[in-house]
């Protein structure tokens, strides 16, 4: 007797989207904050200077990234529902053509005309407006956008690679802080960028040490600075 397994490429595909999301963002928290956190441990003594820094660019950086994500999906928010509203529209003026139009969509994908016509005039039996959302303009459930979700997600990948630095700072010694901060978030950035490669199906190795490179290297320039300008606080 045949086992039939389950194909789990679609949610497979899902999950991939979210944790490349997620990897990009605890990435730009640990980069940026340690950036600054070396820039600053560089030009003072002072441990204090130093966690307000750290902790000063986690919130900043956090609350940005949140906004700016904010901001980025509500725009894409209210284009799906325009476009969906003028779809909507389209149905009720004319219903034929839209039919048509349906039909010409999945000839396009390959189906005869005679099933083309078949599975567009069922599909719009079922709900014309969800079956042109999903296959004229490329809108699903799973797609929608959701500005808080999106901004809440933004905020907690940032935060949490943006606490790697911090943490760091906090229980090194003053002497060793610039070392131990380095030396921790580019321990990270190398696993995340072999993790968002292996996301993308991109080489791990090449991924990890890409991110490690100019994440050193914007370190280093950071940290640089820092020194340049040296004050005691």
């Amino acid at each position: 007797m045949r086992t039939h397994h389950h194909h789990s490429e679609h949610h497979s595909l899902e999950r991939k989207g979210w944790l490349r999301a997620a990897v990009l963002g605890a990435n730009d928290g640990i980069l940026s904050t340690a950036s600054l956190i070396l820039g600053v441990a560089t030009a003072t003594d002072s441990q204090n200077g130093i966690m307000v820094a750290g902790l000063s660019g986690l919130v900043a950086g956090a609350m940005s990234m949140a906004a700016g994500e904010y901001v980025s999906v509500s725009s894409q928010a209210d284009t799906e529902k325009a476009n969906i509203e003028l779809e909507r529209r389209e149905l009720a003026e004319d219903e034929a053509g839209e039919l048509n139009e349906l039909t010409q969509i999945y000839v396009k994908r390959g189906l005869d005309q005679q099933l083309a016509g078949e599975v567009a005039k069922q599909l719009t039996a079922r709900d014309a407006l969800e079956a042109h959302a999903r296959d004229e303009l490329g809108i699903t459930e799973a797609t929608t956008a959701r500005p808080l979700q999106a901004a809440f997600a933004s905020a907690a990948s940032f935060s949490g690679g943006a606490a790697i630095p911090v943490l760091a700072g906090l229980l090194s010694p003053l002497d060793n802080a610039v070392a131990v901060v380095y030396g921790t978030s580019l321990a990270f950035l190398a696993v995340l960028g072999a993790l968002g490669a292996k996301t993308g199906n991109a080489p791990i190795l090449r991924g990890a040490v890409r991110v490690t490179f100019w994440g050193a290297f914007a370190m280093a320039i950071t940290a640089g600075i820092g020194a340049l300008f040296h004050v005691q606080l």
